[in-house]
């Protein structure tokens, strides 16, 4: 008889257990179409026009990175700065340039390079830069190539995302979605129907939410990235649930176990 009600105590408790265990899970369960990025309306083929890229140009305060080479290595060696060693959290690996010491664009909107002095450089693009670098060393090498980035083209991933961080893009062209694939991905409680994309543009912070479960992402302004833009991924209500729920229920999951202990060990 003892026996028995000892076999049914524990049956009991192994299902209040279970109940529990399902309860702190569950609550993390989320509708499987809430997880799909890019739904359309239409079933089969569906197209969306590709707007023109965004370039970037250069601003005050940038900071420019510049690789001079020509058929007289010795004399370009003059105009490169000396490489420092570092670790730079790039978009894909090792930037060649990410280790080079940089030109920063003064409040007046210039940079100052050996020999050359002084060269306007706001408003422009890289490439227009490095065209015009060229232009000038050609009065002291012959046929000289410039490479130009800048290394102030950087985007912050936060939120529920597998590896938040702070991205230098190289080639100065980036979306929401490669953000987030550096980031590795938006993990199963991040909002995807609610991105925040953070924005400093004209003297001002602009806040712009994007859906990425619709096709519709595609049109949005925000979806090429600019240089310090942020891009915050909200946690949903199962994350916030989840955390809550282990916090009440720990201790009394704590004591269905010591007190399956218990009756195990006076059986």
């Amino acid at each position: 008889m003892i026996k028995n009600n000892l076999k049914k105590h524990v049956s009991i408790l192994f299902q209040s257990l279970a109940v529990l265990v399902w309860v702190l899970t569950g609550e993390a369960c989320t509708s499987a179409r809430k997880l799909v990025y890019f739904q359309g309306q239409s079933i089969g083929e569906d197209t969306i026009a590709i707007p023109e890229p965004y370039v970037p140009t250069i601003k005050k305060g940038d900071v420019l990175a510049i690789q001079v080479s020509s058929l007289n290595a010795e004399a370009s060696v003059y105009f490169n700065p000396v490489s420092v060693a570092g670790s730079n959290n790039t978009a894909n690996g090792t930037n060649p340039l990410a280790s080079t010491p940089g030109y920063l664009v003064a409040s007046d909107g210039t940079i100052k390079l050996p020999l050359i002095g002084q060269l306007p450089v706001v408003d422009q693009t890289t490439t227009q830069v490095a065209d015009l670098i060229a232009v000038k060393l050609k009065n002291y090498l012959k046929e000289p190539t410039v490479n130009v980035r800048n290394q102030n083209f950087r985007i912050s991933v936060l939120g529920e995302v597998a590896r938040p961080a702070l991205f230098t893009i190289p080639n100065e062209h980036i979306s929401i979605p490669e953000a987030l694939g550096l980031a590795g991905d938006l993990t199963i409680y991040g909002r995807r129907d609610n991105v925040l994309v953070i924005r400093e543009e004209g003297g001002k912070r602009i806040f712009t939410r994007i859906d990425l479960t619709h096709r519709d992402a595609f049109r949005s302004p925000y979806y090429s990235l600019h240089p310090n833009d942020v891009v915050y991924v909200e946690p949903g209500k199962a994350r916030v649930t989840s955390v809550d729920r282990s916090y009440q229920l720990a201790p009394v999951l704590i004591g269905i176990l010591s007190l399956i202990a218990i009756i195990v060990t006076r059986q």
